[in-house]
């Protein structure tokens, strides 16, 4: 850039470059009409594609570079001047290589450029990504409609199995009838109707079986590692559907939870809570809780099952009395039995048959009896009177407790006061001499010992 000196004449040349910059000038300016009009053309195609938006923008993006130029001139020439007059006055010398007014203009001008050209090119860039995204939604709306009627196809599949289902359901109810592993079956076979629509569709909108197949080998592989609790809960499930361990009614013991069965599901089963003696709760008797409680069927795969009710509606239950040995323990046995025999003895009969015919249907053959039947044991220090009788699972509560009642009405009679004793806390006390020999001892009238 050629350097411009104040102190030279007017019309003097500086330089030949500065001559070839003239003419070049003059060259550029000095046009033909057919240039004007195609200037005037390309003008009218710039104003079009920037808009006045952008050249007002643009003019006010000037001054304010003009602006912070000035000050940015002025506030480094302070700074220098308070901490470095040295290098200044250095700069001040070497006034030629120092930027001037017209330069900063030109800086000016081409910094306007360049912020016309980056609007251009922001424009240019949003046009293209704005084309981009239309080509991207045309692609996935030109896939839409290829893969349409694969779609379509797959929906029309699942919604026939969903209709074959229905009928088949209706058929199987009707032809299996009242049988107790009926659901069971309709169960798998919608399960397996299902499987194999859900197969066909996913083929259809993939396109590959072999895929698909390779695909559901990996899926039920890893599936089976992290689900063993429901396989396991399924497979506990179809045990007990074709099994019978128990059914919806059947007052059961699985694990630790005893209720009476109230729904029974591909992966749990809920019963109604059942109280017990020897289980913690706030019912401490074989009557309902009233709470719910669920547990996963593979309890029946690894625990133990016990069944009250599902083929013989009745157990055995058994009381036990205590008396002191010093009672009559044949007439204890004797009066109790009796009082047993007189509440229980027709209620046992019926049960008592049906329950020797499945015994003997399985071949053990044992005798049942038909009336109670009293038993004794020796305790710590007296004898239980234990009677044992049958009755229905569901009432073994309410035949206890009638029972218990009449036994002690008997027991409390007159002829019966020093014949059956019952027994009461109470301490033995054994006296010994100095030489460790059991004596004893002798009380007086008021009760003191005798010295």
């Amino acid at each position: 850039m050629p350097t411009y000196n104040r102190n030279r004449p007017r019309g003097t040349r500086v330089s030949g470059n500065r001559n070839r910059d003239n003419n070049t000038l003059k060259r550029r300016t000095a046009k033909t009409p057919a240039a004007k009009r195609f200037a005037r053309t390309r003008g009218q195609r710039g104003r079009r594609v920037t808009g006045a938006t952008a050249i007002k923008s643009a003019q006010g993006r000037l001054k304010n570079i003009r602006q912070a130029s000035i000050l940015t001139v002025a506030i480094t020439g302070f700074i220098m001047l308070l901490f470095a007059p040295s290098e200044v006055s250095q700069a001040q010398d070497d006034t030629l290589q120092q930027p001037t007014a017209q330069d900063t203009a030109i800086v000016a001008e081409q910094a306007a450029a360049d912020t016309i050209a980056n609007t251009a090119s922001a424009v240019a860039a949003s046009k293209e990504a704005a084309g981009e995204a239309i080509s991207s939604l045309q692609s996935l709306w030109k896939s839409f409609l290829y893969n349409l009627p694969k779609l379509l196809i797959a929906i029309g599949t699942l919604i026939l199995a969903w209709l074959f289902l229905k009928l088949l359901k209706a058929v199987l109810q009707r032809a299996l009838g009242r049988w107790q592993s009926s659901s069971a079956i309709i169960s798998l076979i919608s399960i397996g109707v299902w499987l194999l629509a859900i197969g066909i569709a996913i083929s259809v909108v993939a396109g590959d079986i072999r895929a698909l197949v390779g695909s559901l080998g990996l899926i039920g592989l890893a599936l089976s590692w992290s689900l063993q609790t429901p396989i396991e809960s399924f497979t506990g499930w179809l045990l007990n559907s074709f099994q019978g361990y128990y059914r919806v009614g059947d007052r059961v013991r699985v694990g630790d939870v005893f209720g009476d069965v109230y729904r029974i599901d591909f992966l749990t089963t809920t019963v109604w809570e059942i109280g017990a003696p020897y289980q913690p709760g706030f019912v401490y008797a074989e009557q309902p809780t009233g709470r719910l409680v669920t547990f996963p069927n593979n309890e029946i795969v690894t625990g133990t099952v016990i069944n009250l009710t599902r083929d013989f509606p009745f157990v055995w239950d058994e009381l036990a009395v205590a008396i002191a040995n010093e009672s009559d323990i044949t007439l204890a046995m004797e009066v109790l039995g009796n009082v047993a025999e007189d509440l229980l003895g027709n209620y046992m009969v019926t049960p008592a048959r049906n329950y020797a015919k499945l015994l003997k249907r399985a071949g053990l053959g044992e005798n049942v009896a038909d009336k109670p039947q009293v038993f004794i044991s020796m305790e710590d220090s007296w004898t239980n009177v234990t009677i044992r009788y049958l009755v229905g699972a569901r009432e073994r509560r309410k035949w206890k407790s009638e029972l218990t009642k009449r036994i002690i009405e008997e027991a409390n009679k007159p002829e019966y006061l020093k014949k059956i004793i019952p027994v009461y806390p109470r301490q033995q006390v054994q006296f010994i001499n100095p030489d460790g020999v059991p004596v004893e001892a002798k009380f007086t009238a008021d009760g003191n010992k005798e010295v």
